[in-house]
């Protein structure tokens, strides 16, 4: 299975580095350039994994992980970060972050940290489609 995901920066080269390893590894990538860029982004369309810089200009990394869990809890957030400190880290997970990598993050990592986040987001959705067909199936006096 092809991961979708969005690769979030506002480092363009970066970015596009970043990207371009991702998809030679058979990824499905999206780019953001800006947090306010990623969020129009998720609504248009849906993501195994979120890779998204902690630090960038305007709307901090932080911030959009606490807006992109409000609009969808089972989207899978993997931050990255060139100033990591045990607080932000903390603060990361307990707003919903699958993970907080420190920049430049080991290829071989970030794809596998991908691939769980892609296989989180398929369990949550399953479950959510469960609980659903249980419901509706409750509901009918079956």
């Amino acid at each position: 299975m092809t991961e979708k995901i969005l690769l979030v920066d506002d480092e363009a080269d970066f970015l596009e580095a970043l990207s371009e390893r991702m998809r030679a590894r058979g990824m499905d990538v999206v780019t953001s350039a800006s947090a306010r860029e990623a969020l129009e982004t998720v609504e248009k369309g849906a993501f195994d994994a979120v890779v998204l810089d902690l630090m960038m200009p305007g709307m901090d990394g932080l911030e959009a992980l606490r807006i992109l869990k409000q609009k969808d809890p089972k989207l899978q957030v993997i931050l990255l970060t060139g100033h990591a400190t045990v607080e932000k880290g903390v603060e990361a997970i307990k707003r919903g972050a699958m993970d907080l990598l420190e920049k430049p993050a080991d290829i071989d990592t970030l794809t596998q940290k991908i691939k769980e986040a892609s296989a989180q987001r398929m369990l949550l959705v399953s479950q959510e489609a469960e609980e659903k067909i249980k419901d509706i199936l409750a509901s009918k006096g079956w």
